[in-house]
Parts: C-alpha cells; sequence; structure tokens
C-alpha cells in the first residue's frame, strides 16, 4: 500500500496542491493581520496602495490633486490664485507642484482608480471628489480620468462663490463627487433619502491649501456601512477625523511630512476636544 501511494501520482498532486493552498491561506491571514489602521502612512500613494491586499478596504474617499496650475486661463499661472482662501494653491502642494503634462496627470489618476478598485470589497466604494474646469474654451469633465470605472452616480458639491477672472463662462460654484461603486454597495437606512446636491462651505480654519469640509465626509461615511476608510490623498486629516466621528477604522497615505504633521495634530485636537469642540473650532473664520 505504501509503494502504491508513492507511484501515485495523483495522489502526490493532490497533496501538493492542499499544501499550497493552505500556504495561500496562511500568507492571506498574515497580510491581513498586519494591516495596521488609525494611522498615516507617508510615501507615494500608488506604491502604498500596491502593497495593500485585494478588497481590504470597505470605503475609499478622496480628492487628488486637481493638476489646477497645468490650466489654460483660471489665473492660477499669473499668480491671481482664483478663488481659494488666500490664493495658496497658487504654490501648489508641499511636495507636489500641481503643474503635471495633462496626459501624464490622467494616466497618474486612472492608475490610482484601479488600485483603489482593487482594494474595495464587492461592497465597496470609492467616493472621489473631482473638479471640472474649462480649458481652451471647452469644458474639461474629466471623463478621460473616471471613463470606464463603474460610476453609479455624480453628486454635486455647492460650494461658495468665488473669483472669476474668464468672461467666456460663469462662475463655477460647485465641486462633483463620483460615486465609483462595485456591484453590492448599498446606503444605509434612510441615507438614499438625501439629495445628490449636498451644499457646505469650505474649511476657513485649516492651513492645508485645500481641506475637505470636514460635515461633508461625515455624511459620506456616516452613510455606509463601511468599517474601515482609506484616503490615499490624507493631506490635513479631515477623513480620518470623520472616521473616528463615525467610530470607523482609517487609514491614510500622504506624501508630504508636512501634512502628515498637519493631520495627526488635527487627529489628536479631535480626540482631546470632543467632536462638539472640535466642529465649532473648526467652523471659525
Amino acid at each position: 500500500m505504501p509503494a502504491r501511494l508513492k507511484d501515485d501520482s495523483a495522489v502526490n498532486k493532490f497533496l501538493t496542491i492542499q499544501r499550497i493552498f493552505c500556504l495561500n491561506l496562511n500568507l492571506d491571514f498574515i497580510r491581513e493581520m498586519i494591516l495596521e489602521f488609525n494611522k498615516i502612512i507617508q510615501g507615494d500613494c500608488l506604491e502604498v496602495m500596491r502593497q495593500l491586499p485585494d478588497g481590504s478596504i470597505d470605503l475609499i474617499i478622496t480628492s487628488p490633486p486637481y493638476n489646477l496650475k497645468n490650466s489654460t486661463g483660471n489665473g492660477m499661472k499669473d499668480g491671481r490664485g482664483g478663488k481659494w482662501k488666500n490664493a495658496e494653491l497658487v504654490n501648489g502642494y508641499s511636495n507636489h507642484n500641481d503643474c503635471m503634462p495633462h496626459e501624464e496627470y490622467v494616466r497618474w489618476q486612472r492608475d490610482c482608480l484601479t488600485e483603489m478598485l482593487r482594494l474595495i470589497p464587492q461592497n465597496g466604494a470609492i467616493f472621489y471628489n473631482h473638479k471640472w474646469r474649462v480649458q481652451d474654451g471647452l469644458l474639461q469633465d474629466r471623463q478621460d480620468i473616471v471613463g470606464g470605472f463603474p460610476i453609479r452616480q455624480i453628486i454635486i458639491w455647492k460650494r461658495k462663490g468665488g473669483i472669476n477672472f474668464n468672461q467666456g463662462y460663469f462662475l463655477p460654484t460647485y465641486e462633483v463627487i463620483y460615486l465609483i461603486a462595485k456591484p453590492d454597495f448599498k446606503l444605509v437606512p434612510k441615507a438614499n433619502a438625501l439629495g445628490d446636491v449636498w451644499e457646505f462651505k469650505q474649511e476657513m480654519n485649516n492651513p492645508h491649501p485645500a481641506p475637505f469640509p470636514v460635515a461633508l465626509i461625515d455624511r459620506i461615511i456616516s452613510s455606509t456601512y463601511a468599517k474601515t476608510v482609506l484616503d490615499p490623498f490624507m493631506g490635513s486629516g479631515t477623513t480620518a477625523i470623520a472616521a473616528l466621528m463615525n467610530d470607523r477604522e482609517y487609514l491614510g497615505i500622504e506624501l508630504s511630512p508636512e501634512y502628515i504633521k498637519m493631520a495627526e495634530k488635527r487627529i489628536s485636537d479631535y480626540k482631546s476636544q470632543g467632536r462638539i469642540n472640535f466642529l465649532q473650532k473648526e467652523m471659525k473664520a
């Protein structure tokens, strides 16, 4: 009988496959165990995301750099700056000048979205904030970035007005949030009663040049069943704070050491002050 087993290649193949299967399970278990939340990782978002396991993040909320300095006429190139607070985006971001060649920028953002889509499970979603603009007299609606991805809805984020230097079109007062969802994604009960036009004013007491309003991210997270939230462009930490407000775990990725320090300070302030006091401070002009 032992000799027969030794010669039986089918049995040996089965045992080999079984060992490989068990090994893969153990490796997946180990990868999940070392994925720590409630932290911000310093690094390039693409490189970091490529190291994370498939389907390991329930919800992704992010707003990438808009590449605004590569523009044909919104005041960013000549120093006028447009409507952003103190025109801080004229100088770009810390560690990123926001002026990539357009085709390179599109490839970068599509690569980022591809990784984000890999990271969410079948009931996961991505809320991807971007800004439409007019280039060479024509609307640039970012379809070159989001085309082909499973967009379920476009949410309008209505902001306060600003300054428009171009007499060829009316003052833009909104940004868009693409809801990119896997098939089984669902909102919590009653969240589907909310409209798709959200009015939130810009954060005023935040040193980051283009911060999310905490209330906006709070609405997104509280409308989902997600237990874990990733922001691959963490910036000043608003997504992390909104996650903590809703008792969810967060993971951030940020290239800039300066912004990481800013985010960690804001997270610490939130933990020490509590939700109400923190929000009152954030809303002060």
